[in-house]
């Protein structure tokens, strides 16, 4: 990987982080925007591992 290859990585964007924002650009007032955000920082995104 070159450096150019990290420069377009660092301004790519992340379909996951699009999903983070989209939800958080819904909330309709403050309390609500830091409920979604504990959620987020809980792990609400992250991939299930269950494994079937």
């Amino acid at each position: 990987m070159n450096i150019t290859d990290k420069i377009r990585g660092a301004f790519r964007r992340n379909p996951d982080q699009e999903r983070v924002r989209a939800y958080l650009d819904q909330s309709v007032s403050m309390a609500d925007l830091e409920r979604r955000l504990r959620e987020v920082d809980q792990g609400r995104f992250q991939p299930r591992g269950y494994g079937f």
